[in-house]
C-alpha cells in the first residue's frame, strides 16, 4: 500500500500565471511562492509601461531567480498555466478575464474597484471556467464575513449596522471591497439588498438614521495595511466583529490556497468562504 504523503509529495505541482507580477501584490505573492513547493510559476504579467519587462519575475520581487521573466502579454502564457491570480488593475480586469475564458484557465481576481459593468462577463466567464472573484484574500477577513451574516440573521432588525474601515494613503477606492463585502454579507443576513440599504455619506443636516440603513465609515491615512470592524448597535447592548492586519504577506498567503483550490474545480463563480468551508 502507498504511503498517502509520499503520494501527495509525488503530485504535479499547480502552474501558476501571475497576473500584476511587478505590483506591490505581485512582490508578495511570488515570495510566498517561492515557499510553497505545489504551486510553480510558469508565467508573469506586468504593466505594458513597467521598465522591468524581460527581467526575472523572483529577481524583481527580491528573491532569487525563477527563470520567469516579466511579460506585458498575458495570452501566450496561458497554455502553460492551471490557474491565474489577477492583482493588477481594474482597468485592466475586463481584458485578463476574457483571455483566460478563452484559454479554459480558471481565474482569481483580486483586485478591487471592479466596474459594475463587469458583471455580466464575470457570469459568462464562469460558465467557461473556474472563478472567484475576491475583495480580500485574507483567511481571517472571509472568517469575518460568515461571522456577520450569520450575526445579522440572528439579532433583531431593530440593531443598526455600521461598518468601519481604515486602510493607508495610497488606495484608491472607497468604501474597500472588503467593506462591501462585509455589508453585502450583512444584508444577505437579513435578507435585504445592499443597493437599497447602504448609506455612503451623511450631510452635515442628513436628519435621523433612517431605518435598516448599513452606514459607511472610510478612513484613509498613514500606512495602514487594513482594518475593517462591523457594528451591531442595539438598545443598551452593542456586538463587535472587526480584523486588522499587519502583514501584506497574508494576502498572498490566502490567494495562493484558494488558486490550488480553485485549479481543481469545475466552471462556476466561487467565493473564499468557499475555499473555506467546502
Amino acid at each position: 500500500m502507498s504511503d498517502p504523503g509520499t503520494a501527495a509529495a509525488a503530485a504535479p505541482a499547480t502552474r501558476l500565471v501571475l497576473i500584476g507580477a511587478g505590483g506591490r501584490m505581485g512582490a508578495q505573492i511570488l515570495r510566498q511562492l517561492s515557499q510553497t513547493p505545489m504551486l510553480r510559476l510558469t508565467g508573469a504579467v506586468a504593466s505594458q509601461r513597467s521598465g522591468a519587462l524581460g527581467c526575472d519575475a523572483g529577481v524583481q520581487a527580491g528573491i532569487h531567480e525563477t527563470g520567469v521573466p516579466l511579460s506585458a502579454t498575458l495570452p501566450p502564457l496561458l497554455g502553460e498555466a492551471d490557474v491565474a491570480v489577477d492583482f493588477s488593475t481594474a482597468a485592466a480586469a475586463a481584458a485578463n478575464l476574457a483571455a483566460c475564458a478563452a484559454a479554459g484557465v480558471p481565474l482569481l481576481i483580486g483586485t478591487t474597484g471592479l466596474p459594475q459593468d463587469l458583471q455580466a462577463p464575470l457570469a459568462a466567464a464562469a460558465r467557461r471556467i473556474a472563478l472567484l472573484v475576491a475583495p480580500n484574500t485574507s483567511l481571517g477577513v472571509n472568517v469575518l464575513v460568515e461571522l456577520v451574516r450569520r450575526v445579522a440573521q440572528a439579532l433583531p432588525h431593530s440593531f443598526d449596522i455600521e461598518v468601519l474601515e481604515t486602510h493607508h494613503r495610497h488606495k484608491r477606492d472607497a468604501p474597500s471591497g472588503t467593506a462591501l463585502a462585509l455589508a453585502g454579507a450583512a444584508a444577505q443576513g437579513r435578507g435585504q439588498s445592499l443597493a437599497e440599504q447602504a448609506c455612503f455619506s451623511r450631510p452635515q443636516h442628513g436628519g435621523e438614521r433612517a431605518d435598516g440603513q448599513i452606514g459607511f465609515a472610510v478612513v484613509r491615512g498613514g500606512d495602514v495595511v487594513g482594518e475593517h470592524q462591523v457594528l451591531f448597535l442595539g438598545d443598551g447592548e452593542r456586538v463587535s466583529l472587526g480584523h486588522a492586519v499587519t502583514d501584506r504577506a497574508v494576502f498572498a498567503r490566502g490567494a495562493l490556497l484558494a488558486a490550488r483550490w480553485l485549479a481543481r474545480q469545475p466552471p462556476g463563480q466561487y467565493r473564499m468562504v468557499d475555499v473555506l468551508f467546502s
